[in-house]
C-alpha cells in the first residue's frame, strides 16, 4: 500500500475558532464539509489535543474562515504549530467577532461560515462536530482559496501531528525531499525541522532572524529558533541530497 494515496484526496484550508468568554483560540483545519442545504450545515473534525476543541466543547459554537491561496507558513505557523495554551493565537491580528461571539480571522481570508453546534461524534482521536449555519460572509470574491495540494507541493508545508491527515514524522520528510533535492546545490548541508517541516537552507539564512544569507546550520546561535514552529536546532535533521 501506498500512503501517498491520501495525499489524492481533495481538501482545503481554514482556520477554525471558537471563544469560551474572553477566552479565543483557532487552529488550521482541512478537513471542513458541508453536510446539509436545508437547513445548511456543516462538519469539521478536530483533535482532542486541541486547545479550540475543549472551547468548541464549552461554548457550542464555531467560525469558519476560508483561506486565500497568496499565503506562506509564516503566517500559518502560529495556527498549525502553536498552541493557543500557551500564546494568544489573535494577539496582533486582524480579527472580529462573528454573530456567535468566535473569532473571525480577516488577514487572509475569503469568506468565513458562522455555527452553532447541533451534533457530535466521538471518532477516536478527533471529534465530528456538526454546525448549523448562523452566519456567513464573503470578504473578497477575486482571492483564490487555498487548497491543500497547493500547500504541500508550493509552499511546502506538512501536516501538523494533531491534523486527520497526520501521517508520520517519517512520511512527511519523505513527501517533500525530492523537492528540497532541487532547492540547492550548495555545499552546505540543508536541514529540516521535524515538528514543521521548514527547510533552513544556509544559502537563504533567516534574515528575519538576524542569520544572514550564507550562515552554516553549525553557526546559528543556539537560542535560535524555528520562524515557524518556534523550536529549537535540537528539532532539526539534516536532509541528504
Amino acid at each position: 500500500m501506498n500512503l501517498d494515496t491520501f495525499f489524492k484526496l481533495s481538501y482545503g484550508l481554514y482556520i477554525v475558532s471558537s471563544a469560551d468568554g474572553d477566552q479565543l483560540n483557532g487552529h488550521v483545519s482541512n478537513t471542513v464539509f458541508q453536510v446539509t442545504a436545508e437547513p445548511a450545515k456543516l462538519a469539521i473534525s478536530t483533535s482532542k489535543d486541541n486547545f479550540t476543541t475543549d472551547i468548541i466543547k464549552k461554548s457550542k459554537v464555531f467560525n469558519i474562515s476560508i483561506l486565500e491561496q497568496n499565503i506562506d507558513l509564516d503566517f500559518l505557523g502560529p495556527w498549525g504549530f502553536k498552541s493557543g495554551k500557551e500564546i494568544n493565537k489573535f494577539d496582533g491580528v486582524n480579527y472580529k467577532l462573528a454573530k456567535s461571539g468566535s473569532p473571525v480571522l480577516l488577514d487572509k481570508t475569503i469568506a468565513y461560515f458562522d455555527c452553532k453546534v447541533v451534533d457530535s461524534m466521538d471518532v477516536g482521536s478527533h471529534i465530528l462536530f456538526i454546525g448549523e449555519l448562523m452566519d456567513y460572509e464573503l470578504l473578497n470574491d477575486d482571492a483564490i482559496p487555498l487548497t491543500y495540494d497547493y500547500y504541500r507541493k508550493v509552499i511546502k508545508g506538512v501536516s501538523p501531528k494533531n491534523s486527520p491527515t497526520y501521517l508520520g514524522s517519517q512520511h512527511e520528510k519523505t513527501t517533500t525531499e525530492t523537492e528540497i533535492s532541487t532547492k540547492s546545490t550548495e555545499a552546505k548541508q540543508i536541514y529540516q525541522c521535524v515538528v514543521c517541516g521548514f527547510i533552513y537552507d544556509p544559502a537563504e539564512g533567516d534574515p528575519d532572524s538576524g542569520i544572514p544569507p550564507g550562515t552554516a546550520f553549525e553557526d546559528i546561535p543556539e537560542d535560535w529558533i524555528c520562524p515557524v514552529c518556534g523550536v529549537t536546532k535540537k528539532d532539526f535533521r539534516p536532509v541528504d541530497f
